[in-house]
C-alpha cells in the first residue's frame, strides 16, 4: 500500500492497482465526485495523482463504479479504462459486487443478526431519504443484513452487508429501525451532537477482476479514534 499527499489534497492510501483497476481507502469528508461545494473530490484527486505518477499527457480516464457518502471513509474501487468501468458496473447491477461496512450505532439491536428490507424514496431537493410505504412513486427497495459484533456503553458495533446500493441506505434503514449511527446529524440529530464524525466505514469491497475474472478483495479498517476505539476491531477479522 502506498500513500500520496500534497498541500492541496489529502492522503489517499492505495489498496490495489493495475492497468485496469484502482482501489483506494477514501478519507472521510471528501465527495466521491464533484458536487456543488466545489471541494476536492475523489475522482479529481485520483486523476491528478495518476497523471503525475505516470507522466500522462492530456486527460486521464477514471470511471466511478460506486459511491460512498461524503462523511463515510474506507475501501472504494475505480476503473482505469472504459472497458473495466463497463464490466465493473455490470457486476454492481448483477449483485456480483460485494460491499461490507462496519458502523457504530446507538443502542443494541434485538437480535444478533437481522435483515432490513424497506422501500426508500429520495427527495433530491433536500438530499434526504426516507422509508415510505410499498407502492410509493419513485421508491426503491433497499436490503441489508447486519450482525452485532460487540456492544459497549450503549453503542453497538455492526457488520453490514449491502444487497442494494441506495443513497444513504445504511443510515436511513438503521435510523428507521431505532438505531441511528453515531455522529449522523441527518438521520440521528436527536441523539448526536454537532461536530461528531459519522461512524460508518467501508471495510470490504469484493468483485471479479474486469479482465482476469479473478476475485479481488479490498480491505480497509476504521481509524483508531472514538467511537471505534470502544470496540475490539479484531472481532471483524473472520469476515475480512
Amino acid at each position: 500500500m502506498s500513500e500520496r499527499k500534497t498541500a492541496e489534497t489529502p492522503e489517499v492510501p492505495i489498496l490495489f492497482e493495475d492497468n485496469h483497476v484502482l482501489g483506494v481507502a477514501k478519507p472521510v469528508n471528501i465527495p466521491s465526485q464533484e458536487d456543488a461545494t466545489g471541494d476536492p473530490d475523489m475522482l479529481t484527486i485520483l486523476k491528478q495523482d495518476i497523471k503525475e505518477r505516470y507522466n500522462k499527457p492530456g486527460n486521464v480516464y477514471l470511471g466511478l463504479v460506486h459511491r460512498l457518502d461524503r462523511p463515510v471513509g474506507g475501501a472504494m474501487v475505480f476503473a482505469k479504462t472504459s472497458k473495466a468501468a463497463s464490466r465493473l458496473s455490470e457486476a454492481v447491477r448483477s449483485r456480483n459486487f460485494r460491499k461490507l461496512y462496519t458502523a457504530v450505532v446507538h443502542g443494541v439491536p434485538a437480535g444478533k443478526t437481522g435483515t432490513l428490507i424497506n422501500m426508500l424514496h429520495k427527495d433530491t431537493r433536500t438530499n434526504t431519504v426516507q422509508v415510505v410505504p410499498k407502492g410509493t412513486d419513485g421508491a426503491k427497495e433497499a436490503i441489508l443484513d447486519y450482525t452485532v459484533i460487540q456492544s459497549e456503553q450503549g453503542y453497538s458495533l455492526l457488520l453490514i452487508e449491502l444487497h442494494t446500493g441506495r443513497p444513504h441506505q445504511i443510515r436511513v434503514q438503521l435510523s428507521h429501525a431505532g438505531h441511528p449511527l453515531y455522529g449522523d446529524q441527518k438521520y440521528g440529530s436527536s441523539v448526536n451532537k454537532a461536530g461528531q464524525q459519522i461512524a460508518l466505514w467501508s471495510i470490504l469491497v469484493g468483485f471479479p477482476h474486469p479482465v482476469s475474472k479473478e476475485d479481488v478483495t479490498l480491505h480497509s479498517l476504521p481509524p483508531a479514534l472514538h467511537p471505534w476505539t470502544l470496540f475490539n476491531m479484531n472481532k471483524l477479522e473472520p469476515w475480512l
